[in-house]
């Protein structure tokens, strides 16, 4: 027997795994999770652009973490590989990048804020 943690989810699993059985054994019932901290819950924008003013192009967080710095800002014309925003995830600072040439529309989020993974935290035009 094998045994395992994993995390689906922000959720934290113990698995044992038996090695060496054949056939069509039954299916254990999964194990109870073990406690692990919660994520802060995305936080509202705080400086939201008017409703329709996002632009096209969606800049969505790689992973849960902090907003460090917001690099630029409403307006700003970017290239892509340009650094957005700088997000600390696993005590590791990421730069989050536009994806193509455009115009910052909007910026989701600001220095402080905790996001979720997907959440759209610029768009550019």
């Amino acid at each position: 027997m094998k045994n395992y943690t994993i995390t689906v989810n922000g959720i934290v699993y113990e698995v044992t795994v038996e090695e060496g059985i054949s056939g069509g054994a039954a299916p254990a019932a999964p194990a109870a999770p073990k406690a692990a901290p919660k994520a802060a819950p995305a936080a509202a924008p705080k400086a939201a652009a008017p409703a329709g003013a996002a632009g096209s192009v969606t800049v969505a967080a790689p992973m849960p973490g902090k907003i460090l710095a917001v690099k630029a800002s409403v307006g700003q014309a970017v290239k892509k590989g340009d650094v957005i925003l700088v997000l600390e995830a696993m005590k590791m600072e990421n730069d989050i990048v536009a994806p193509q040439d455009g115009t910052i529309a909007t910026i989701n989020a600001a220095a402080g804020d905790s996001v979720e993974a997907g959440a759209v935290i610029a768009t550019l035009n």
